[in-house]
C-alpha cells in the first residue's frame, strides 16, 4: 500500500512538472497618496517665493551653506513618506559659486564667476548626465502667469530624477529643481509617486515669484 501512494504521488509531481507555466504579473505595494493643499513659502530675506504641499516640510543642509557661501538661499522640500525630495538649488546671476577640481595632488577649490548662459548650460548638463540610463530627455520652454521662464525636463526610463527644471529671469536670479527619491531606481514602481509628486513640481513653478529687490 506505501509502495502505491509513493507511485500515485511520483506520478502527480511528474505530471504537474510537464503543465505549462504561467508567471504571476510583478506588483507593487499599493501607495496611500494624500490630498493635495499647499501652503506659501515665503520667508523674509529669500529672493522667491512659492507655494508647496502640506505634506512636505522646507529643509536646508547647513554644511553646504558654510562650503559655498554664494547659497544661502538653497533649500529642499522633503517628502519623507515617500522617501523623497525636491532640491532647489539658487544661484546669483553676477555672483561667485566655488566648485571641486580634481588636480594631480587631490581636489582643490575653484571660483567660477555665475552667468546666465553658464548656469543654463550647467542646468542642461546636469539633467542629460542620466542619458545612460534614460529612455527619452524631453526639454520644454514655458512662461507662468506670473511671467517666470524657464525650461522643465522630463526624464523616461530608470534615470535617478525623472523630473527637474530651472527658472531664471536671465538677468540676476537663477533656480534649478530636481525631484529624487532615496531609492534603487525604478521607473514601474516610483511610477506612481512620480506622477503625483510631478503635479505638486508644477503648482511650485506656477506659483513661484522673484521678490523686488
Amino acid at each position: 500500500m506505501k509502495k502505491f501512494i509513493l507511485l500515485f504521488a511520483l506520478t502527480t509531481v511528474i505530471a504537474s512538472c510537464n503543465s505549462p507555466f504561467t508567471p504571476k504579473p510583478r506588483g507593487y505595494f499599493e501607495i496611500e497618496l494624500p490630498e493635495k493643499k499647499y501652503r506659501l513659502f515665503d520667508q523674509p530675506g529669500y529672493p522667491y517665493s512659492f507655494e508647496y504641499p502640506v505634506y512636505g516640510s522646507i529643509s536646508k543642509d547647513s554644511a553646504l551653506f558654510d562650503d559655498n557661501p554664494d547659497n544661502p538661499y538653497w533649500i529642499n522640500v522633503d517628502f519623507p513618506q515617500f522617501a523623497g525630495r525636491i532640491y532647489l538649488s539658487y544661484k546669483t546671476i553676477g555672483g561667485n559659486s566655488v566648485y571641486k577640481i580634481k588636480t594631480a595632488t587631490g581636489y582643490k577649490d575653484s571660483v567660477v564667476r555665475n552667468t546666465f548662459e553658464g548656469l543654463r548650460e550647467e542646468a542642461f548638463k546636469m539633467s542629460f548626465k542620466h542619458s545612460l540610463k534614460a529612455s527619452s530627455i524631453d526639454d520644454s520652454l514655458f512662461r507662468t502667469k506670473n511671467n517666470i521662464s524657464g525650461v522643465y525636463f522630463s526624464v523616461g526610463g530608470n534615470a535617478a530624477t525623472a523630473n527637474q527644471f530651472f527658472v531664471t529671469d536671465t538677468t540676476m536670479h537663477f533656480l534649478r529643481g530636481a525631484l529624487y527619491f532615496d531609492a534603487a531606481p525604478n521607473s514601474d514602481s516610483l511610477a506612481p509617486v512620480n506622477a503625483f509628486l510631478r503635479e505638486d513640481m508644477k503648482h511650485i513653478i506656477n506659483t513661484f515669484k522673484w521678490k523686488k529687490q
